[in-house]
């Protein structure tokens, strides 16, 4: 009996399993152990991480490390992906500045239009001028009230304030005629003055319909076409918000500038394309499968697009020792998502939803950075180091191991920067393929959605459920169910959405409700594991044709996700494939197909001592 390691080399985590293998192929499984990957996949930054995993599988199967024959190791290529949020409509705002940070607590309601001005000039300012008053930093609530009671008093128009302290309300409480008043707003002395601007705020319960509509900013400051379509991002950045405001600025105080959204080259063995990537997802996919075998993409330079290509092969270059120029892009991603842009002109930190395409790339590489990673990993370990097969293929063999599989059989192995597939026939032929895009790019797809610019919340909303704190003691489930607690929930989490974590309650701080997050989360998850799933099925499929497929088993981390494995089985429910997620050995569930596959080929082959698949 030889005692093995097999152990896959993942973008996020490193799995072994430890087996004894006979003379003639019979396997006996000790255990396993998993440990998170060093570096990254398939380079020799990866020898610490696999060093740990094999002492730690061997000490789980109380094994002597002296007793080990030989580890065997994935063809692990190695993954670089990068990330192009390319915005297709870009925004361009002139003569225009923007307020709408939609403070908890603005006073009055209704819209008022007026020229701006300052508290202090409140006093002269004539009869039957319509003004907007502006309280600086500093000015008293009473003394706001009572200044402009008395300009009111003298027959001025005062239609509405802006405020910098959180005093909305008690301004408003004081007057003699109810105005809509908005606070909150930290960069008050930088409101023009002198300008026309106009003021809304909705009843409780309720969000501003005019400033939220680009008619309605038209028709408040008399807009022509042309400007009514620059000041649409406006528009749609006030959308849902209870207050806002909008000042019209001199031609020329706000622009910003147009930049490219670029181009896309997609180069295959018999054909290349370019396609702009203000065409879309869907064209850019198109396009794809018009080139398909990809052998290559270029971005166009200066470009964000070229950038994020070139970004991607000086990482590969620098981590294998590669020349950039010898860098090949294997596969691409396009899914089409929402940005939030900064608005330009806006004084509290606006943001418009802009479309942009998001673009996922995978790099091709020779087997040289896994010898280098073999060589090194034969000195740490002081054993021999043998390079297994395709990754796809290896978990193909370890899927197999799941209980009620046979062939024809699939597998999706789904990671964190890559989707691999592979199918077996039943006449034992084996073809698989890698893909870019996976669990990375779905964070990132709800990191950039939702505005959060926090990686580590989008995580955590990828992969729990959501709920909204009702009471100190109580949240409704996003499925509508409650949930009560004996003891008080934490102060921070009153009245907010939450993500429901290992760890507890976490609040998720924006204002998007549970609906527009659960959503958010589920497009992104369909966008990448759907697409992908049902574009490497079809090319592993015998002639693309999906009702070739038997069974369908789901692998990887992202496979232990709690929707992921049912909106992937809902779409290939109507094909009769028999789709779950994998349990490799019938005890592992999703997790060590491709360690257990290369046990598995290794008790295969002639003789204990050759290289898998070399």
């Amino acid at each position: 009996m030889a005692l093995v390691v097999g152990v896959d080399i993942g973008n996020s985590t490193t799995e072994a399993c430890v087996a004894e293998v006979g003379t003639r192929k019979e396997v006996a499984y000790l255990g396993g152990a998993l440990a998170p990957t060093s570096g990254i996949k398939g380079t020799t930054a990866n020898v610490p991480g696999v060093t740990r995993v094999v002492r730690e599988a061997l000490q789980a199967a109380k094994r002597d490390p002296a007793e080990l024959t030989a580890v065997l190791v994935n063809e692990a290529t190695p993954v670089i992906s990068g990330l192009a949020m390319e915005t297709i409509t870009e925004t361009i705002i002139t003569e225009s500045t923007m307020i709408g940070h939609n403070p908890d607590t603005p006073g009055g309601a209704g819209l008022g239009v007026g020229t701006t001005v300052d508290f202090p000039a409140l006093g002269e300012c004539p009869a039957g001028e319509r003004v907007i008053c502006v309280v600086g930093v500093g000015v008293d609530f009473e003394d706001a009230a009572e200044g402009i009671n008395a300009a009111a008093a003298r027959g001025v128009r005062v239609t509405g304030a802006v405020v910098h302290a959180d005093d909305a309300t008690l301004i408003a409480n004081r007057l003699d005629t109810p105005i809509p008043v908005v606070d909150e707003v930290t960069l008050v002395d930088r409101v023009p003055v002198g300008m026309l601007a106009a003021v809304e705020v909705a009843e409780p319960g309720r969000t501003i319909r005019t400033l939220s509509n680009s008619y309605g900013i038209a028709t408040v400051f008399g807009l022509d076409a042309d400007q009514t379509r620059m000041i649409a991002p406006v528009a749609r950045a006030l959308v849902g918000n209870r207050s806002a405001v909008v000042v019209r600025t001199p031609a020329g105080d706000v622009t910003d500038r147009r930049i490219p959204a670029g181009a896309l080259t997609l180069i295959g063995e018999q054909s290349k394309r370019s396609i702009g990537m203000d065409a879309g997802a869907g064209e850019i996919m198109a396009a794809l499968r018009r080139v398909t075998p990809l052998t290559d993409a270029e971005g166009e330079p200066g470009t964000h697009v070229g950038g994020m290509l070139a970004r991607v092969r000086d990482t590969m270059s620098g981590l294998t020792g590669t020349k950039a120029s010898a860098v090949r892009i294997q596969d691409v991603l396009a899914v089409d998502t929402f940005v939030p842009q900064s608005v330009t002109g806006a004084l509290a930190g606006e943001f418009a939803l802009e479309t942009a395409v998001a673009l996922a790339a995978m790099v091709r590489t020779s087997r040289g950075p896994m010898q280098a990673l073999a060589a090194e990993l034969r000195e740490a370990l002081g054993v021999e180091v043998l390079i297994g097969g395709v990754e796809a293929d290896m978990a193909v063999l370890g899927a197999l191991t799941t209980p009620g599989t046979d062939r024809p059989l699939a597998i999706l192995d789904l990671g964190g920067g890559s989707t691999d597939a592979a199918i077996a026939t039943e006449n034992g032929v084996v073809r698989s393929v890698h893909l870019a895009g996976a669990g990375d790019l779905v964070t990132k797809l709800i990191d950039a959605e939702l505005g959060l610019e926090n990686r580590e919340l989008a995580e955590d909303i990828k992969k729990n459920p959501l709920a909204k704190a009702e009471s100190f003691f109580h949240v409704r489930m996003e499925d509508g169910t409650a949930r009560f607690y004996e003891q008080p929930l934490p102060a921070d989490t009153f009245a907010r959405v939450v993500v429901l974590g290992e760890e507890g309650l976490r609040p998720v701080p924006t204002r998007h409700s549970m609906e527009k997050i659960r959503q958010v989360r589920r497009g992104a998850k369909e966008k990448v594991f759907v697409v992908n799933a049902l574009r490497a099925l079809e090319q592993v499929a015998p002639g693309g044709n999906l009702r070739q497929i038997g069974f369908v088993v789901v692998l990887g981390g992202s496979a232990l996700d709690f929707e992921i494995p049912e909106l992937i089985a809902e779409a290939v429910a109507g094909l009769g494939i028999v789709c779950g997620t994998g349990n490799v050995r019938g005890t592992e569930g999703p997790r060590n197909a491709v360690a257990t596959g290369l046990v598995a080929r290794y008790a295969l082959t002639e003789a204990l001592g050759e290289a898998v698949g070399s």
